[in-house]
């Protein structure tokens, strides 16, 4: 069966690796895969032409800390629904995600294989996907959601469609079967718990979790499957801890001081700074029934959080574009972009969206670039987001979405 070609004349191209907007080209797709970008003119028999009227096309957006499958923010509650209403509630979040211009998300625990595979079936329209599968937690650790008092491990329900709450594991031998089982279920990276969170009431948010022996056995064990380790963490303890053990990408790190940004330099590990869901909660947070002690660590990390950017990128550790946000705080996804402008340049912004998460994600030349051989992922905005964030706040404004070779979305003429 021939495949369908793509001809996108007319359009500025994005270099996400240099950060500069190229000159007037077409961009010609075959399948899923860009084959040519080029400033020449180009004639491509049964080809679909596509005219950007000269404006400036960018790599799909990528937004590396998601849950797709948190309909609600009340995760303890969440978990007991049917995991058919959670799947249902996924397919809308992931086709909003997509109309924003993301085509690519990294969940950081909750959404499945089957999920997975909805999406990159077409059953449901979404950005593909790449899992975790169920976060690895220490007993009583940040993904650990028993009430007090209750005993059994499985006291959640775990059906497909919600991994939300932690794979509890104590020990090396444990860590590793708890990571193995998610490899075994298809992970594309393993999530750890290596410190305290806001959620969760009974965990210090400076503390640490797991010992160091702990840590390293699950970043070898996500080695060992060609795969990674994603930690959560806040406290330079913590952060310090978990890079050292050979944790690839540290989610929110708002504590982090300078030598703590060095160290991460050190060790080649990234950092996804998730500040929209901070502001998110702190303007909700009272009114979703958190307790006095979870709205005091929230305070803490939202103050910090903007400086936290700043430093890592003073240190010139690489800065990657995530959000965490959860039920309805998913439809201010594109703040994040606002908020890191801050600290950050324009460019600098979209590069954590583009090229710099799809580094980290070891999908690079394939994903977050506009290059011969990647995905054929292109968003054509109005505006130039090199010189305005505010660009990419716009999603009405977003003239064409392609993602896969597939059009989305197109309003050019």
């Amino acid at each position: 069966m021939t495949m369908q070609r793509l001809l996108i004349d007319d359009i500025r191209p994005f270099d996400s690796r240099s950060g500069r907007v190229g000159p007037l080209s077409r961009l010609i797709a075959e399948g899923d895969r860009i084959v040519e970008l080029t400033p020449e003119p180009r004639q491509v028999a049964d080809a679909l032409r596509i005219d950007g009227g000269g404006r400036i096309a960018l790599p799909g957006l990528i937004d590396a800390h998601v849950h797709v499958t948190a309909g609600s923010h009340d995760l303890a509650r969440w978990a007991l629904q049917p995991p058919s209403l959670v799947t249902a509630e996924a397919s809308r979040i992931l086709r909003d995600m997509l109309m924003r211009g993301f085509t690519t998300v990294r969940d950081a625990a909750g959404a499945d294989f089957g999920l997975q595979s909805a999406v990159a079936k077409g059953l449901f329209e979404g950005p593909r996907l790449f899992i975790a599968g169920f976060p690895i937690s220490q007993t009583g650790g940040h993904a650990d959601m028993r009430p007090m008092g209750v005993r059994q491990r499985e006291f959640f329900c775990t059906c497909a469609g919600l991994g939300l709450i932690g794979a509890i594991a104590d020990g090396v031998g444990e860590v590793r079967r708890a990571v193995r089982e998610q490899v075994r279920n298809g992970a594309n990276q393993i999530k750890i718990m290596a410190g305290g969170g806001i959620a969760s009431p009974s965990d210090p948010l400076e503390g640490t979790q797991f010992s160091e022996e702990e840590l390293r056995a699950a970043c070898e064990e996500a080695e060992a499957a060609n795969l990674y380790a994603m930690a959560h963490a806040y406290s330079p303890r913590a952060v310090t801890r978990a890079v050292r053990a050979g944790v690839r990408s540290i989610e929110h790190g708002n504590l982090i001081d300078r030598a703590t940004a060095r160290t991460m330099k050190s060790e080649g590990a990234f950092l996804v700074p998730t500040l929209a869901t901070y502001e998110a909660l702190a303007l909700e947070g009272e009114r979703l029934g958190w307790s006095e002690a979870m709205l005091q660590k929230l305070a803490m990390v939202a103050e910090k959080g903007i400086e936290a950017v700043r430093i890592a990128a003073a240190e010139g550790v690489p800065l990657v574009f995530g959000t965490d946000l959860l039920g309805h705080m998913h439809e201010r996804q594109t703040r994040e972009f606002e908020l890191r402008a801050q600290a950050l340049s324009p460019v600098q912004v979209l590069q954590s969206a583009t090229f710099t998460a799809a580094q980290m994600m070891r999908q690079d030349g394939r994903l977050g670039e506009l290059v011969a051989g990647a995905c054929a992922d292109v968003l054509v905005v109005d505006g130039d987001p090199t010189q305005d964030h505010a660009v990419l706040m716009r999603p009405a404004t977003h003239r064409l979405i392609v993602q896969g070779g597939h059009i989305v979305k197109n309003t050019l003429a």
